[in-house]
Protein backbone atom coordinates (compact mmCIF):
# COMPACT_ATOMS: atom_id res chain seq x y z
CA UNK A 1 0.00 0.00 0.00
CA UNK A 2 3.04 2.81 0.88
CA UNK A 3 4.68 1.80 -2.12
CA UNK A 4 1.60 2.46 -4.32
CA UNK A 5 0.83 5.81 -2.73
CA UNK A 6 4.89 6.55 -2.86
CA UNK A 7 4.52 5.75 -6.70
CA UNK A 8 1.25 7.57 -7.40
CA UNK A 9 2.73 10.59 -5.21
CA UNK A 10 5.52 10.65 -7.81
CA UNK A 11 3.43 10.43 -10.72
CA UNK A 12 1.64 13.54 -9.65
CA UNK A 13 5.03 15.23 -9.18
CA UNK A 14 6.30 14.38 -12.80
CA UNK A 15 2.51 15.60 -14.19
CA UNK A 16 2.93 18.74 -12.06
CA UNK A 17 6.61 19.82 -13.19
CA UNK A 18 5.20 18.85 -16.88
CA UNK A 19 2.15 21.36 -16.47
CA UNK A 20 4.39 24.31 -15.08
CA UNK A 21 7.12 23.89 -17.49
CA UNK A 22 4.16 24.33 -20.12
CA UNK A 23 1.92 27.17 -18.16
CA UNK A 24 5.61 28.99 -18.18
CA UNK A 25 5.83 29.40 -21.27
CA UNK A 26 7.56 32.75 -22.08
CA UNK A 27 10.63 33.95 -19.95
CA UNK A 28 12.73 37.07 -19.90
CA UNK A 29 15.45 37.65 -21.42
CA UNK A 30 17.02 38.98 -18.19
CA UNK A 31 16.48 35.30 -16.14
CA UNK A 32 18.46 33.58 -19.10
CA UNK A 33 21.04 35.68 -20.21
CA UNK A 34 23.85 37.92 -18.43
CA UNK A 35 25.99 40.91 -19.62
CA UNK A 36 29.46 40.58 -20.38
CA UNK A 37 30.49 43.20 -18.53
CA UNK A 38 28.85 42.28 -15.22
CA UNK A 39 32.06 40.66 -13.68
CA UNK A 40 31.48 38.49 -10.64
CA UNK A 41 35.43 37.59 -9.40
CA UNK A 42 35.59 34.42 -7.15
CA UNK A 43 37.35 35.15 -4.14
CA UNK A 44 38.85 33.21 -1.12
CA UNK A 45 40.35 34.08 2.44
CA UNK A 46 41.29 32.22 5.51
CA UNK A 47 39.91 33.19 8.54
CA UNK A 48 38.66 32.23 12.54
CA UNK A 49 35.17 31.68 13.72
CA UNK A 50 35.14 32.85 17.21
CA UNK A 51 31.94 31.93 19.86
CA UNK A 52 31.77 28.51 19.44
CA UNK A 53 30.26 26.28 22.45
CA UNK A 54 32.71 23.77 22.44
CA UNK A 55 32.60 22.53 18.73
CA UNK A 56 35.58 24.21 17.44
CA UNK A 57 39.48 22.59 16.61
CA UNK A 58 41.07 20.61 18.85
CA UNK A 59 44.12 22.65 20.29
CA UNK A 60 45.92 19.38 21.93
CA UNK A 61 47.04 15.93 20.97
CA UNK A 62 48.89 14.71 17.75
CA UNK A 63 45.82 15.34 15.62
CA UNK A 64 44.49 18.42 16.63
CA UNK A 65 44.05 21.41 14.44
CA UNK A 66 48.19 22.84 14.75
CA UNK A 67 47.20 25.52 12.04
CA UNK A 68 44.10 27.11 14.31
CA UNK A 69 46.52 27.53 17.29
CA UNK A 70 48.99 29.25 15.56
CA UNK A 71 46.74 31.36 13.94
CA UNK A 72 45.29 32.30 17.59
CA UNK A 73 48.77 32.90 18.45
CA UNK A 74 49.15 35.32 15.96
CA UNK A 75 46.28 37.35 16.20
CA UNK A 76 46.66 37.73 19.64
CA UNK A 77 50.21 39.12 19.10
CA UNK A 78 48.85 41.58 17.26
CA UNK A 79 46.74 43.29 19.85
CA UNK A 80 50.23 43.27 22.40
CA UNK A 81 49.04 39.85 23.91
CA UNK A 82 51.50 37.18 24.26
CA UNK A 83 50.45 33.83 25.20
CA UNK A 84 53.14 30.67 24.59
CA UNK A 85 51.23 27.95 21.86
CA UNK A 86 51.46 25.44 24.55
CA UNK A 87 49.28 27.01 27.20
CA UNK A 88 46.29 27.82 24.64
CA UNK A 89 43.31 25.10 25.09
CA UNK A 90 40.58 26.39 23.50
CA UNK A 91 37.30 24.83 21.28
CA UNK A 92 35.52 27.66 20.94
CA UNK A 93 37.65 28.43 17.63
CA UNK A 94 37.34 27.21 14.35
CA UNK A 95 39.68 27.72 11.34
CA UNK A 96 37.49 27.99 8.02
CA UNK A 97 37.98 28.91 4.43
CA UNK A 98 35.79 32.02 3.15
CA UNK A 99 34.74 31.76 -0.66
CA UNK A 100 32.52 34.05 -2.67
CA UNK A 101 32.01 35.98 -5.49
CA UNK A 102 31.90 40.10 -5.99
CA UNK A 103 28.13 41.30 -7.15
CA UNK A 104 28.02 42.11 -11.24
CA UNK A 105 28.51 45.95 -11.40
CA UNK A 106 29.84 45.95 -7.54
CA UNK A 107 31.24 49.10 -6.97
CA UNK A 108 33.70 50.22 -3.37
CA UNK A 109 30.61 49.72 -0.91
CA UNK A 110 28.86 46.89 -2.13
CA UNK A 111 27.98 44.26 0.37
CA UNK A 112 27.41 40.57 -0.96
CA UNK A 113 27.02 36.98 0.76
CA UNK A 114 30.17 34.75 1.55
CA UNK A 115 30.12 30.76 2.69
CA UNK A 116 32.18 30.12 5.62
CA UNK A 117 33.44 26.09 5.35
CA UNK A 118 35.31 24.55 8.04
CA UNK A 119 38.93 23.89 7.98
CA UNK A 120 39.67 21.98 10.88
CA UNK A 121 38.20 19.06 12.93
CA UNK A 122 35.26 20.95 14.24
CA UNK A 123 32.21 19.43 15.05
CA UNK A 124 30.10 22.43 14.28
CA UNK A 125 29.92 26.07 13.60
CA UNK A 126 26.59 27.10 15.16
CA UNK A 127 26.56 30.11 16.77
CA UNK A 128 29.64 31.22 15.33
CA UNK A 129 30.83 34.83 14.55
CA UNK A 130 33.64 35.36 11.56
CA UNK A 131 36.50 37.45 12.35
CA UNK A 132 37.08 40.32 10.02
CA UNK A 133 38.56 37.96 6.90
CA UNK A 134 40.86 39.35 3.65
CA UNK A 135 39.21 38.40 0.68
CA UNK A 136 41.84 37.85 -2.15
CA UNK A 137 41.77 36.59 -5.77
CA UNK A 138 43.26 33.50 -7.54
CA UNK A 139 46.11 36.22 -8.38
CA UNK A 140 46.91 37.26 -4.97
CA UNK A 141 44.94 40.51 -5.47
CA UNK A 142 42.81 42.10 -2.63
CA UNK A 143 39.16 42.69 -3.42
CA UNK A 144 38.02 43.10 -0.07
CA UNK A 145 36.92 41.70 3.81
CA UNK A 146 33.99 39.53 4.90
CA UNK A 147 32.89 39.27 8.73
CA UNK A 148 29.78 38.82 10.45
CA UNK A 149 27.66 35.91 12.49
CA UNK A 150 27.65 32.79 10.60
CA UNK A 151 24.60 31.00 9.60
CA UNK A 152 24.21 27.60 8.93
CA UNK A 153 20.26 26.27 9.09
CA UNK A 154 20.80 23.64 11.31
CA UNK A 155 22.73 21.80 14.58
CA UNK A 156 24.68 18.70 15.10
CA UNK A 157 24.27 17.41 19.15
CA UNK A 158 26.39 14.84 20.60
CA UNK A 159 26.48 13.51 24.36
CA UNK A 160 29.39 11.76 25.95
CA UNK A 161 27.05 8.69 25.71
CA UNK A 162 27.86 8.99 21.90
CA UNK A 163 24.71 9.85 21.26
CA UNK A 164 24.20 12.02 17.58
CA UNK A 165 21.16 14.22 16.58
CA UNK A 166 22.18 16.07 13.65
CA UNK A 167 20.11 18.51 10.92
CA UNK A 168 21.62 19.45 8.00
CA UNK A 169 25.24 19.93 7.95
CA UNK A 170 26.97 21.97 10.59
CA UNK A 171 30.37 22.26 9.01
CA UNK A 172 29.55 24.94 6.29
CA UNK A 173 27.74 28.31 6.58
CA UNK A 174 26.71 31.47 5.03
CA UNK A 175 27.43 35.33 6.42
CA UNK A 176 24.72 36.95 4.24
CA UNK A 177 26.15 40.41 3.40
CA UNK A 178 29.11 39.57 5.24
CA UNK A 179 31.27 40.62 2.67
CA UNK A 180 32.46 44.49 1.54
CA UNK A 181 33.98 45.16 -1.51
CA UNK A 182 37.28 47.36 -1.24
CA UNK A 183 38.82 47.41 -4.85
CA UNK A 184 36.95 48.81 -7.83
CA UNK A 185 36.40 46.45 -10.27
CA UNK A 186 37.57 47.62 -14.23
CA UNK A 187 35.95 46.98 -16.86
CA UNK A 188 32.56 47.77 -16.24
CA UNK A 189 31.68 50.51 -18.05
CA UNK A 190 30.00 50.37 -21.58
CA UNK A 191 31.79 51.36 -24.84
CA UNK A 192 29.48 53.31 -26.86
CA UNK A 193 31.06 52.61 -30.40
CA UNK A 194 31.12 48.62 -29.52
CA UNK A 195 28.44 45.98 -29.25
CA UNK A 196 27.10 44.81 -26.15
CA UNK A 197 26.91 40.99 -25.78
CA UNK A 198 24.19 38.70 -24.05
CA UNK A 199 25.77 35.79 -22.61
CA UNK A 200 23.21 32.97 -22.47
CA UNK A 201 23.27 30.77 -19.01
CA UNK A 202 22.18 27.62 -20.85
CA UNK A 203 23.76 27.98 -24.34
CA UNK A 204 21.04 26.88 -27.56
CA UNK A 205 20.89 28.05 -31.21
CA UNK A 206 17.18 28.17 -30.81
CA UNK A 207 16.93 30.01 -28.06
CA UNK A 208 19.79 32.53 -29.01
CA UNK A 209 17.91 32.92 -32.55
CA UNK A 210 14.58 33.21 -30.56
CA UNK A 211 16.58 35.89 -28.44
CA UNK A 212 17.47 38.33 -31.33
CA UNK A 213 14.32 38.01 -33.64
CA UNK A 214 12.68 39.33 -30.29
CA UNK A 215 14.75 42.13 -29.75
CA UNK A 216 14.86 43.53 -33.38
CA UNK A 217 10.99 42.88 -34.02
CA UNK A 218 10.88 45.23 -30.46
CA UNK A 219 13.43 48.26 -31.46
CA UNK A 220 14.14 49.92 -35.09
CA UNK A 221 14.84 47.47 -37.38
CA UNK A 222 16.77 49.98 -39.77
CA UNK A 223 19.44 49.60 -36.69
CA UNK A 224 21.87 47.00 -38.73
CA UNK A 225 23.70 44.83 -35.82
CA UNK A 226 27.86 45.36 -36.42
CA UNK A 227 29.23 42.13 -38.85
CA UNK A 228 25.11 41.23 -39.54
CA UNK A 229 25.24 40.14 -43.53
CA UNK A 230 22.57 42.39 -45.54
CA UNK A 231 20.14 39.58 -45.70
CA UNK A 232 20.46 39.40 -41.91
CA UNK A 233 20.37 43.22 -41.06
CA UNK A 234 16.65 43.78 -39.37
CA UNK A 235 17.55 44.93 -36.45
CA UNK A 236 19.98 45.51 -33.20
CA UNK A 237 20.26 42.22 -32.59
CA UNK A 238 22.58 39.32 -33.85
CA UNK A 239 23.20 35.87 -32.71
CA UNK A 240 27.13 35.39 -32.87
CA UNK A 241 26.95 31.47 -31.49
CA UNK A 242 24.39 29.20 -29.29
CA UNK A 243 25.63 31.43 -26.31
CA UNK A 244 26.20 34.63 -27.19
CA UNK A 245 24.02 37.56 -28.81
CA UNK A 246 24.96 40.87 -29.78
CA UNK A 247 23.25 44.24 -29.04
CA UNK A 248 24.56 47.61 -31.43
CA UNK A 249 23.87 50.56 -29.82
CA UNK A 250 21.89 52.93 -31.85
CA UNK A 251 23.37 56.45 -32.93
CA UNK A 252 21.01 58.23 -30.77
CA UNK A 253 22.41 56.65 -27.83
CA UNK A 254 24.89 58.99 -26.43
CA UNK A 255 25.81 58.32 -22.65
CA UNK A 256 25.65 55.70 -20.21
CA UNK A 257 22.34 56.15 -18.54
CA UNK A 258 20.85 55.65 -22.40
CA UNK A 259 22.56 52.71 -22.47
CA UNK A 260 20.91 51.70 -18.82
CA UNK A 261 17.58 52.34 -20.09
CA UNK A 262 17.89 50.61 -22.94
CA UNK A 263 19.24 47.41 -21.64
CA UNK A 264 16.12 47.66 -19.33
CA UNK A 265 14.11 47.11 -22.28
CA UNK A 266 15.48 44.54 -23.79
CA UNK A 267 15.71 42.69 -20.16
CA UNK A 268 11.90 43.18 -19.72
CA UNK A 269 11.10 41.30 -23.16
CA UNK A 270 9.98 37.91 -23.36
CA UNK A 271 10.95 34.97 -25.29
CA UNK A 272 10.33 31.10 -25.81
CA UNK A 273 13.06 28.77 -24.46
CA UNK A 274 14.21 25.98 -26.28
CA UNK A 275 15.96 23.42 -23.64
CA UNK A 276 16.98 20.04 -24.17
CA UNK A 277 15.01 16.90 -22.86
CA UNK A 278 16.81 16.25 -19.59
CA UNK A 279 16.52 13.61 -17.06
CA UNK A 280 18.22 14.41 -13.28
CA UNK A 281 19.33 11.84 -11.21
CA UNK A 282 20.42 12.09 -8.03
CA UNK A 283 21.28 8.51 -6.65
CA UNK A 284 22.06 10.31 -3.02
CA UNK A 285 18.64 11.45 -2.09
CA UNK A 286 16.77 9.51 -4.77
CA UNK A 287 15.75 12.36 -6.66
CA UNK A 288 14.28 12.36 -10.29
CA UNK A 289 13.70 15.63 -12.18
CA UNK A 290 12.47 14.97 -15.97
CA UNK A 291 11.85 17.72 -18.61
CA UNK A 292 8.40 18.42 -20.27
CA UNK A 293 10.19 17.27 -24.15
CA UNK A 294 11.37 13.59 -22.34
CA UNK A 295 10.09 11.23 -25.15
CA UNK A 296 10.38 7.53 -24.41
CA UNK A 297 10.43 4.82 -27.82
CA UNK A 298 8.74 1.83 -27.51
CA UNK A 299 10.64 -0.86 -24.67
CA UNK A 300 9.38 -3.53 -22.35
CA UNK A 301 9.95 -3.11 -18.53
CA UNK A 302 9.87 -5.87 -16.62
CA UNK A 303 10.60 -5.84 -12.50
CA UNK A 304 10.50 -8.16 -9.61
CA UNK A 305 11.99 -8.19 -6.27
CA UNK A 306 14.20 -10.67 -4.59
CA UNK A 307 14.86 -10.83 -0.66
CA UNK A 308 16.98 -12.97 0.87
CA UNK A 309 17.15 -12.49 4.64
CA UNK A 310 19.53 -14.23 7.23
CA UNK A 311 19.22 -14.41 10.57
CA UNK A 312 21.39 -16.00 13.18
CA UNK A 313 19.91 -17.25 16.59
CA UNK A 314 21.80 -18.73 19.31
CA UNK A 315 21.08 -22.34 20.51
CA UNK A 316 22.40 -23.10 24.33
CA UNK A 317 24.16 -26.81 24.27
CA UNK A 318 24.35 -27.91 28.39
CA UNK A 319 25.84 -31.36 29.81
CA UNK A 320 23.39 -33.93 30.69
CA UNK A 321 24.25 -33.70 34.07
CA UNK A 322 23.73 -30.51 36.44
CA UNK A 323 27.27 -29.67 37.92
CA UNK A 324 28.61 -32.71 36.15
CA UNK A 325 32.52 -32.99 34.89
CA UNK A 326 31.44 -34.95 31.71
CA UNK A 327 30.82 -31.54 29.81
CA UNK A 328 30.43 -27.68 29.60
CA UNK A 329 27.53 -25.06 28.57
CA UNK A 330 28.57 -24.36 24.53
CA UNK A 331 26.82 -21.47 22.76
CA UNK A 332 26.25 -22.93 19.16
CA UNK A 333 24.91 -20.26 16.66
CA UNK A 334 22.29 -21.45 14.30
CA UNK A 335 21.80 -19.68 10.70
CA UNK A 336 18.17 -19.37 9.37
CA UNK A 337 17.69 -18.20 5.62
CA UNK A 338 14.61 -17.13 4.58
CA UNK A 339 14.34 -16.31 -0.07
CA UNK A 340 10.77 -14.21 -1.10
CA UNK A 341 10.75 -13.59 -4.15
CA UNK A 342 7.93 -11.19 -5.60
CA UNK A 343 6.22 -12.22 -8.84
CA UNK A 344 7.54 -9.97 -11.43
CA UNK A 345 5.56 -7.21 -13.18
CA UNK A 346 5.99 -6.59 -16.85
CA UNK A 347 4.47 -3.65 -18.66
CA UNK A 348 5.55 -2.63 -22.35
CA UNK A 349 5.18 1.27 -23.08
CA UNK A 350 4.24 2.58 -26.86
CA UNK A 351 6.24 4.35 -29.08
CA UNK A 352 6.46 8.36 -28.40
CA UNK A 353 5.59 7.84 -24.35
CA UNK A 354 5.67 10.84 -22.70
CA UNK A 355 7.21 10.81 -18.62
CA UNK A 356 3.43 11.09 -17.81
CA UNK A 357 2.90 7.84 -19.33
CA UNK A 358 6.29 6.20 -17.81
CA UNK A 359 4.74 7.44 -14.33
CA UNK A 360 1.78 5.54 -14.86
CA UNK A 361 3.30 2.52 -15.92
CA UNK A 362 5.59 2.53 -12.84
CA UNK A 363 2.58 3.04 -11.04
CA UNK A 364 1.04 0.23 -11.59
CA UNK A 365 4.04 -1.85 -11.45
CA UNK A 366 4.46 -0.34 -7.67
CA UNK A 367 8.10 0.51 -7.58
CA UNK A 368 9.86 2.38 -5.70
CA UNK A 369 11.93 5.95 -6.16
CA UNK A 370 15.25 4.16 -6.20
CA UNK A 371 14.24 1.30 -8.22
CA UNK A 372 12.63 4.61 -10.98
CA UNK A 373 16.53 5.33 -11.03
CA UNK A 374 18.20 1.71 -11.87
CA UNK A 375 15.08 1.46 -14.48
CA UNK A 376 15.77 5.19 -16.32
CA UNK A 377 19.68 3.87 -16.51
CA UNK A 378 17.93 0.65 -17.95
CA UNK A 379 15.73 2.34 -20.40
CA UNK A 380 18.55 4.54 -21.51
CA UNK A 381 21.33 1.48 -22.02
CA UNK A 382 18.57 0.10 -24.48
CA UNK A 383 18.39 3.65 -26.54
CA UNK A 384 14.55 4.27 -25.60
CA UNK A 385 15.86 7.18 -24.08
CA UNK A 386 15.67 10.32 -26.21
CA UNK A 387 17.09 12.37 -23.87
CA UNK A 388 20.19 13.02 -22.00
CA UNK A 389 20.64 11.37 -18.74
CA UNK A 390 22.59 13.29 -16.15
CA UNK A 391 23.47 11.53 -12.82
CA UNK A 392 24.72 13.73 -10.18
Amino acid sequence: MRRAVAARGLRWIIIGLGILSLAWGQVRIKDITTIENAQQIPVVGYGLVIGLNGTGDRSSGNRGAVFTVQTISNMLERFGITVPKDYLRTRNVAAVMVTARTTAFGRVGSNFDVTVSSLGDATSLEGGVLLVTPLLSNTGKYYGQAQGPVTIGGYNIQTDAGEKIRKNHALVGRVPNGGNLETEIPNQEFVLDQPIRLLLSEADFNTAARIADTINGKFDPTVQAEGAPAEMSTGPALARSAGVVELTLPETITSQAEVVYFIAQVETLRVQTDVEARVVINERTGTIVAGGNVVISEVMISHGNLTIQTKKRPVISQPGAAFSNAGKTVVVPVTDTQVTEEDATVSILPDRTTVSGLAAALNEMGVKPRDIIAIFQAIKKAGALNAKLIIM
